[in-house]
């Protein structure tokens, strides 16, 4: 697959999406939103693929959308008749939202090696993800406000899952950066590695994941957010009553008990 805006590798089951703007800081324009969401895609239907990294090229992850040019917003943003509240309703669910949405279908573990700084909608994107591991050159913030705007992409939902309200409030209304130590103590990171180990870390760490019995993973981590979505306890029992049956459906769940009266490592092959 080509791209003019990400690069995307798929090794050793893991699949991984660069954006590749680093003379914009991985700004994005509406080119890069579309790869984006491609290779999303491409990644949740290739069998081979168990594990999905995203960062970015350059000392940063994303700065969010390019307000110089090539994204809806510079470009809205010049038009001599402003926009309708409708037009800009309709670039965001047809133009950005495309990332959020492909990640919502994606069930496989999700990764975000965050290599510098993600900003605004960079931050959102990064909160997108189902882990988060920080290079120590790492800064995040939710600027939006610095600008007078709302967190467009889905921000206000993920980061108080991450977080806690009242710190992603905290967050969200000041629009102050946080570096990558802070983000660790607040539960936003779960590694802070130095910058030339964090890709290195990622990997071993999507590798590892890649070698789990795929189906069990995906089937967890959709009872885990549909949980934390508010689901109640007898119907979340149900749901993990219907999951358990498809997975012990599996050779996976086979393997792993043999593997164990065996003395060896299973050998899960995600069927």
């Amino acid at each position: 697959m080509d791209f003019e805006q990400i690069l995307y590798e798929k090794q050793d089951g893991v699949a991984t999406i660069t954006l590749n703007r680093p003379e914009r800081m991985n700004a994005f324009t509406d080119v890069m939103i579309q790869e984006w969401a491609q290779a999303l895609d491409d990644a949740r239907v290739d069998r081979d693929v168990r594990c999905v990294i995203v960062t970015g090229a350059g000392r940063g992850f994303c700065a969010g959308a390019d307000l110089r040019g090539g994204s809806g917003v510079a470009e809205t943003a010049r038009a001599e008749t402003p926009p309708s509240a409708a037009d800009r309703r309709n670039w965001l669910r047809d133009g950005v939202h495309a990332v959020p949405r492909a990640v919502q279908l994606l069930d496989k573990p999700y990764i975000a090696a965050v290599n510098g700084a993600a900003v605004g909608a960079g931050m959102d994107m990064a909160s997108m993800a189902d882990i988060r591991i920080a290079s120590e050159h790492a800064r995040f913030a939710m600027s939006y406000v610095k600008v007078g705007l709302v967190p467009g992409d889905g921000g206000c939902y993920f980061l108080p899952k991450i977080v806690g309200i009242a710190r992603a409030l905290e967050l969200i209304w000041t629009g102050d950066f946080i570096d990558a130590r802070e983000a660790l103590r607040i539960g936003y990171v779960t590694k802070v590695t130095s910058g030339d180990e964090l890709l290195t870390e990622a990997m071993a760490f999507a590798r590892r994941l890649a070698e789990g019995p795929a189906v069990a993973m995906q089937l967890a981590k959709r009872l885990v957010y549909r949980g934390a979505e508010g689901t109640g306890w007898l119907e979340a029992l149900e749901q993990a009553n219907t999951a358990m049956a498809i997975a012990l459906s599996t050779e996976d769940a086979r393997e792993g008990p043999r593997a164990f009266a065996e003395s060896r490592p299973p050998k899960f092959t995600g069927r």
